[in-house]
């Protein structure tokens, strides 16, 4: 039998995963069964998490694991400490405060030598010469954690060192926090801990996000501390967090038997040092780091320091520096602590990385019109004072004449102090050089270039074509609260599956059956839709997306062609012709309107119930409104948006999407969309009801029949 293993456990060694089917178990036997398998999980994550040493394979431990799940819900057995309870609890509108049981203050740091020796020199003078337990100073999260009876109870993050954010639900998910303790700890236990992401599943992780149109995390200590933070628990399981613990905080018999003043962490667990507690705490199944050590004196605690600091680049977790603590507990108590800090503990940092990291990574960000990015992931490093994670390589032939691969070191700069890029390759590890991929890592789609640009030539197919696709057209006609993340959410969950098109097929039930949206909400969405219809054509055409067309060239091209129907008669000649459109453009324009898809989208979007038949206006009936421009939200009783806007424009007026320092007048109907309202008082923006709007018409001359 293995060291520590349960006995006549049968899922230990070899377990045989070929159970009977759920019916031709009892009762009694299934409540034995789910006690056998939690305890081997248990055990088989102890090895796993804090030994390091997995005794099963993956898919053995799966198979016992879904085994436990199994009998667990077909015989109602579910317990709070069982492995399967690591989904976590509902969402929550937002983190309560929580008490700490003990203080849990900070350390006092520097990155100069004198600095960690003058905490020696004070330290033998009040108690004298000691030892020191040297441990990496972890750049995560710290948080407190609370046991009862062997049982998890509650976490929460460090606040202000008296009160902290409660994370009962979130810490639960993380697979390296024990939901039961092993051996024989105290009754009532609190241990501080560091959570962090693994560098390697935090480039995994950001790769995704990056793929997929999502901003990355600047650095791995961000990414845990907004994980963590999630209101929904089921969020934070889907994140690779860790922990590891390293000290005790307090101990005791019950919760009530313990002086927050007065606490004296592990020494009221019986243990009378810190190398101690580092040994104690695996015994009980808390994960510790292998790189701490005891050692005699500040010497051997600063060689320590600049051996980790060499070992820092080939770790799997991001650190800054040492942590030198007092052994003795004693001596920690006589110590004491300022209002703020320990003063038995010191951490001894390292100096910040200079521009020059590594390239861990390279992925390939599709844009709203097709085109492939490829995005360098990096090392994190400080560039001009602001933590860098990824820097754009901009194109293949960029990387070609730079010669940049995984795992080059590389020069970093942000240009114009904003945006980051690889300027040039240090050391090269690699014989070659990056290779764009042959298709679309959305969809699968071939990737064709243009000069040195490639893009994906899945259209509106690819998901991540079609969600910024959704964003962008929902964003030029203006329809508020289809911003980047509701417009993933209805791409992801199938609400919009085709094209934007879709977006005109929804329904109440549709949107509330998604996560987070209720009636209300739903509602308002259909509403803006609705107020959206019948757009002129320069709208319509700067919604759809066609490269290099924005609302300047939309607007230039409609008052050309007037209808839709001539210009996907035109030939690229004919569309030069429209003043600012050139070759490139026309090109464009003509491409995107020979897409077998792009019709399909366009046909459906003419469709008299989605948003009709665009046209410019049909006439300018005089300049009685020239230099003005206008902006409208909200509804106006018998008349829709376009009307109004055909109103300015066949006066001589402009009638746009968006308020801007441009914009004379914002027009507020019924039910105004905020954000535009803001967007006025923001740029001094006068604001007028409908019936001083109709009425300014009328002092210029306008003759309107309402």
């Amino acid at each position: 039998m293995l060291e520590d293993a349960p006995e006549d456990n049968p899922y230990i060694r070899d377990p045989d995963t070929d159970f009977p089917p759920v019916e031709d178990v009892s009762e009694s036997e299934a409540r034995e069964h789910v006690e056998l398998l939690r305890e081997a999980i248990r055990y088989h994550d102890f090895r796993y998490y804090v030994e390091n040493d997995p005794v099963i394979s993956d898919y053995a431990y799966d198979q016992l694991f879904e085994r436990l799940r199994t009998l667990e819900d077909a015989f109602d057995l579910q317990t709070a400490d069982s492995p399967t309870q690591r989904v976590g609890g509902e969402p929550v509108d937002e983190l309560g405060a929580v008490d700490h049981v003990a203080p849990m203050l900070s350390i006092d740091s520097s990155g100069e030598e004198a600095g960690v020796r003058e905490f020696a020199d004070r330290v033998a003078r009040e108690v004298g010469d000691v030892e020191f337990v040297c441990e990496p100073k972890f750049d995560g999260l710290s948080v407190e954690i609370v046991y009862e009876d062997g049982r998890y109870v509650r976490a929460a993050t460090r606040g202000d060192g008296e009160t902290g954010e409660d994370v009962t639900e979130n810490v639960r998910t993380i697979e390296s926090v024990p939901l039961r303790l092993r051996g024989d700890p105290p009754a009532f236990l609190v241990v501080r801990g560091e959570v962090y992401i693994p560098r390697d599943a935090f480039q995994a992780y950001n790769a995704e996000r990056v793929e997929r149109g999502d901003d990355p995390f600047a650095n791995p200590r961000n990414a845990a501390a907004g994980t963590l933070r999630q209101l929904d628990p089921s969020v934070t399981a889907e994140r690779p967090l860790d922990c590891f613990f390293y000290d005790v905080l307090a101990a005791g018999e019950s919760r009530d038997a313990i002086d927050p003043d007065a606490s004296r962490g592990g020494l009221d667990a019986g243990l009378d040092t810190h190398w101690a507690e580092h040994r104690a705490l695996p015994d009980w199944g808390l994960k510790v780091n292998e790189r701490t050590d005891l050692v005699d004196g500040i010497d051997e605690a600063v060689a320590f320091r600049h051996d980790l600091g060499e070992q820092r680049e080939d770790l799997d977790y991001e650190i800054d520096g040492v942590v030198v603590k007092v052994n003795d507990r004693e001596a920690c108590v006589e110590l004491g602590t300022t209002s703020r800090h320990y003063r038995w503990a010191f951490a001894y940092k390292f100096p910040p990385r200079a521009e020059v990291t590594t390239v861990t990574d390279v992925v390939v960000q599709v844009g709203r019109t097709g085109r492939l990015t490829p995005v360098a992931l990096l090392e994190p490093v400080a560039v001009g004072g602001v933590t860098v994670s990824r820097a754009s390589l901009h194109n293949p032939a960029e990387i070609a004449e730079m010669g940049v691969d995984v795992g080059d070191e590389v020069r970093v700069e942000r240009a114009g102090d904003v945006i980051p890029y690889v300027d040039e390759v240090v050391t090269s590890h690699t014989t070659g050089q990056y290779e764009m991929p042959d298709e679309c890592p959305r969809c699968g789609s071939d990737v064709e270039y243009d000069g040195p640009i490639a893009y994906c030539t899945g259209g509106l197919a690819c998901p991540a074509q079609l969600v910024r696709a959704v964003e962008y057209f929902a964003d030029v006609l203006d329809v508020e609260g289809i911003g980047e993340e509701a417009a993933a959410q209805f791409v992801e969950e199938g609400v919009v599956e085709q094209d934007v098109a879709d977006l005109y097929d929804l329904d109440v039930e549709d949107i509330t059956a998604l996560e987070g949206w209720g009636e209300t909400s739903a509602r308002n969405i259909l509403a803006e839709l609705d107020d959206a219809r019948h757009p002129p054509l320069s709208e319509f055409l700067a919604a759809i997306g066609i490269p290099e067309v924005g609302p300047t060239v939309a607007r230039d091209v409609a008052e050309e062609f007037r209808t839709l129907d001539a210009l996907l008669d035109a030939s690229v000649d004919d569309l030069q012709r429209v003043d600012g459109v050139g070759e490139v453009v026309a090109r464009h324009v003509r491409e995107f309107f020979d897409n077998e898809h792009n019709q399909r989208v366009v046909e459906r979007l003419r469709d008299e119930d989605r948003l009709g038949e665009p046209e410019s206006p049909a006439a300018v009936g005089g300049d009685e409104l020239e230099g003005l421009t206008f902006v409208f939200t909200g509804s106006v009783g018998g008349w829709t948006r376009a009307d109004l806007q055909d109103l300015v424009e066949r006066h001589g007026g402009d009638a746009t999407s968006s308020v801007s320092g441009n914009t004379d007048y914002l027009v507020v109907g019924d039910n105004p969309g905020q954000r535009k309202r803001d967007s006025a008082d923001s740029h001094d923006v006068p604001q007028r009801s409908p019936e001083e709007f109709f009425d300014l018409l009328g002092q210029r001359g306008v003759d309107v029949d309402r």
